[in-house]
């Protein structure tokens, strides 16, 4: 089981970032919480880790706290809840809202993230509930180094829109959500976050 790696951030176009450690690059998948906090490329990053084994591919799951880690962890646990869609929960919502959702019972909410349905949703609460106490998220951090980061941001509304259909979003809905943002000045990470936020507040 892989835990942990640290070493340098060579690419990041979420949801993937690949780490080279010790001259072997690392592919990575990672939620959108953790993207906010990753230092530029180049650097040297942190990751607690997750491997996923399946028959037909080994996959690496990065978080940038043990606590983000935890609650992927604890998502995994509920029927019918896979990888992917734990990785689309944690970007699409903080902990802390979730937490709320669940005591709150507001399946309406969680519905509102791809891949979950009326159903998933009311699982989610009812298998999560007794979990809450398990999850203190406290602010992100990578524990990188400075470095000289090395720019690659070509055209960060396509990059957003890929980055939303990766995490289950239709490609029409993934458009719409990007298009409707004034994209002016903005990286491809900051126009997810707020297309994010956008359907959170929905």
């Amino acid at each position: 089981m892989i835990g942990r790696l640290r070493g340098i951030l060579l690419t990041r176009q979420p949801p993937q970032l690949t780490l080279e450690v010790q001259g072997v690059g690392y592919d990575v998948e990672a939620p959108m919480s953790t993207f906010y906090e990753l230092p530029p490329v180049g650097t040297e990053v942190v990751l607690h880790t997750h491997l996923v084994v399946r028959d037909d591919a080994h996959l690496l799951f990065g978080f940038a706290t043990e606590a983000e880690r935890a609650f992927f962890r604890s998502l995994l646990k509920v029927n019918g809840v896979g990888a992917k869609v734990a990785l689309a929960i944690l970007s699409g919502i903080s902990v802390t809202v979730f937490a709320r959702c669940v005591q709150d019972n507001d399946s309406a909410s969680l519905t509102r993230l791809p891949g979950i349905g009326k159903k998933t949703a009311e699982r989610l609460i009812l298998e999560m509930r007794d979990r809450l106490s398990d999850w203190h998220v406290g602010p992100a951090a990578a524990g990188g180094l400075h470095g000289a980061p090395l720019t690659e941001k070509p055209d960060p509304i396509s990059d957003a829109v890929r980055a939303l259909i990766a995490l289950g979003y239709k490609p029409q809905e993934a458009s719409r959500m990007v298009l409707a943002i004034d994209a002016a000045g903005l990286g491809s990470e900051q126009l997810i976050r707020r297309a994010l936020q956008s359907m959170a507040k929905a």
